[in-house]
């Protein structure tokens, strides 16, 4: 385990995500955002776990890595967009699809683990329906958790003055959120998702307070907490994971690539959209290497099988992060500016 830093840098990153889902966002979803959401990520899901099956030929390692590598990173793609002042139907599509398919990500890997547990646990018997509650009461379980502090934390937040007091108790919650989620086996990302979903759809106002305060604490802790990560990083693996990881890398883009575009040509979508809004889907780091320190910890405690699994994954995203985080940012550039949405790029 990396401790209070990692656990609060994965409820950070959580209530992130979370922040993203308020009901005037979710409004804003065009059919054709949410259908290219939907088939980017259940792409990426189905592509890389039947690679990853074909090459490992272990049900387990492929559902984990395909339930990752539904995850899109936002941070590279925003900072493209802000650079090239992009504005139109593709940035905008973009933006929605990033701050979505995180959230569908945690709902997969809740159900990914709970079936992987299946298959690496000894004496355990598979089983449909234990595949299928066994998530389902998890997922149900953090969100009530996540939701009720969440309310909890918005009806008593009238009595609060201060935005430091407000942001002391915001942190509080997410511990406490991550404290009961390990006592009742639930998921801890999750629930910390619902935290803040709920926070910012019954106290907006006292959330646009805080973001000064949040924007200048969180960078500090992410920097932690990807060293803590990349310190799991074996060199001696990098040459056993080394066609793993481009098989992985491969899949993944293509999922991605095929999935967003099919789903904007079923929804009619314009043809920028269609085009190239695949193509600007490739950076993963952020909740997908938050998954991976995760199953580390899901995993760890299972046996050899399990050791080897959490080592393998972290050691894969942390190879694999490099390529994308080189190709992705550089294909969205390019994407935005062929669709004519690069205002930047013009001027110059």
């Amino acid at each position: 385990r990396t401790g209070i830093i990692s656990d609060l840098a994965l409820g950070f990153i959580a209530f992130g995500i979370g922040e993203e889902l308020t009901i005037s966002n979710l409004r804003k979803l065009r059919k054709s955002i949410a259908a290219i959401v939907v088939f980017e990520a259940f792409g990426a899901f189905f592509l890389v776990t039947l690679v990853v099956l074909a090459i490992t030929h272990r049900l387990y390692e492929a559902l984990i890595l395909g339930a990752i590598s539904s995850a899109t990173a936002p941070a590279a793609t925003v900072m493209v967009i802000r650079e090239l002042k992009a504005k139109g139907d593709l940035t905008i599509t973009i933006l929605s699809i990033v701050a979505i398919d995180d959230a569908l990500a945690l709902i997969l890997y809740a159900f990914a683990s709970s079936i992987a547990k299946i298959f690496i646990l000894p004496g355990m018997n598979f089983s449909i329906f234990s595949a299928i509650l066994e998530p389902v009461e998890e997922i149900f379980g953090a969100l009530v958790i996540g939701c009720g502090i969440g309310l909890l934390i918005s009806f008593s937040s009238r009595w609060i003055r201060s935005s430091v007091d407000f942001f002391v108790i915001v942190v509080a919650g997410i511990l406490i959120n991550i404290g009961l989620s390990n006592s009742f086996g639930f998921s801890e990302l999750l629930a910390n998702m619902s935290l803040g979903m709920t926070m910012a759809n019954f106290s907006p106002r006292l959330m646009r307070r805080i973001s000064g305060i949040w924007s200048s604490s969180t960078p500090v802790l992410y920097i932690m907490f990807f060293c803590l990560a990349g310190a799991h990083l074996n060199v001696k693996l990098i040459s056993q994971i080394g066609w793993l990881g481009l098989a992985y890398t491969g899949a993944r883009m293509m999922g991605k690539f095929l999935g967003a575009s099919f789903g904007a040509k079923i929804s009619k979508a314009p043809r920028s959209v269609q085009k190239y809004t695949g193509l600007s889907l490739f950076p993963q780091v952020g909740v997908a290497l938050a998954l991976a320190v995760v199953v580390g910890r899901d995993f760890g405690g299972y046996g050899i099988q399990g050791k080897s699994l959490a080592s393998m994954v972290i050691n894969l995203l942390l190879f694999t992060t490099v390529i994308t985080e080189i190709i992705g940012p550089y294909l969205t550039r390019w994407s935005l500016i062929k669709s004519g949405e690069a205002i930047q790029e013009a001027e110059s």
